[in-house]
């Protein structure tokens, strides 16, 4: 009976030339089904994005590598055997992973022209002087290194970030080509973004990536921006124009 009754009541709705109800299921609700970014049911959505753009670039981590401290190491993951020393970056004493303590807005214990690849997944936000970091980012590469970040477009806040130092900032594609562009030149900054309307929604419910298809992830609506991938590369002096301020270490 109650089928019957859907059924008639959308023929009326068609008739009518309205919009057809939306059933909403298990997501009518005002709190999110997890707030762990999808952790605890498998791989968060925005990492599938994030892996794929290190996978897609992984023969620019070689040599010496700095990489910031957070959910996984990618420098293991993808450098090989190209790798001859990798750091790991955090801004404070306490992360078992760490090799140096700095800070990226200030230049802070980050030496000038050492690496060869700088890996900055999800840092961004959590530093209230973006333009500081990446003018820093830039002088901590040697010539012709490259650095590979990632930031979120639409995402909840981190809970944990924002107690400990900050959750500031959400991305565009464009405020991305714009940013690193200032510093690195927009002939050597490459900005991409990913995602879709399903992809925000289950991503903002903290559901995994798994729980998707691949179809689902890999179609790309730039009006629902999930994650900005941007590789930038610091070109030769004698090939690059001078640099904005930024406040060196």
């Amino acid at each position: 009976m109650r089928h019957l009754f859907r059924r008639v009541v959308n023929r009326l709705f068609r008739i009518l030339g309205f919009e057809m109800p939306v059933r909403f299921g298990s997501l009518r609700r005002v709190t999110p089904i997890s707030r762990s970014f999808g952790i605890g049911r498998g791989r968060p959505i925005d990492r599938y994005y994030i892996e794929a753009f290190i996978e897609k670039h992984r023969q620019d981590i070689r040599g010496r590598v700095l990489e910031a401290g957070g959910y996984v190491n990618y420098t293991k993951q993808f450098g090989d055997d190209r790798v001859t020393r990798g750091d790991i970056l955090y801004p404070k004493e306490g992360h078992p992973d760490a090799t140096m303590i700095g800070d990226l807005a200030t230049g802070r214990a980050i030496p000038f022209e050492a690496f060869d690849c700088l890996i900055l997944t999800q840092v961004f936000p959590f530093i209230y002087d973006v333009r500081a970091a990446v003018a820093n980012g830039y002088r901590a590469l040697k010539e012709g290194g490259v650095l590979l970040a990632t930031l979120p477009g639409i995402s909840q806040i981190c809970r944990y970030d924002m107690e400990q130092w900050g959750d500031y900032w959400r991305f565009t594609d464009a405020s991305a080509r714009q940013l690193f562009g200032e510093v690195f030149q927009p002939e050597n900054v490459t900005v991409e973004a990913h995602g879709n309307v399903l992809v925000a929604c289950t991503f903002l419910h903290g559901l995994a990536s798994r729980e998707l298809t691949r179809q689902e992830l890999d179609y790309n609506d730039p009006d629902y921006q999930l994650s900005i991938t941007v590789r930038a590369v610091k070109a030769p002096k004698n090939a690059s124009a001078q640099i904005g301020s930024g406040r060196p270490g």
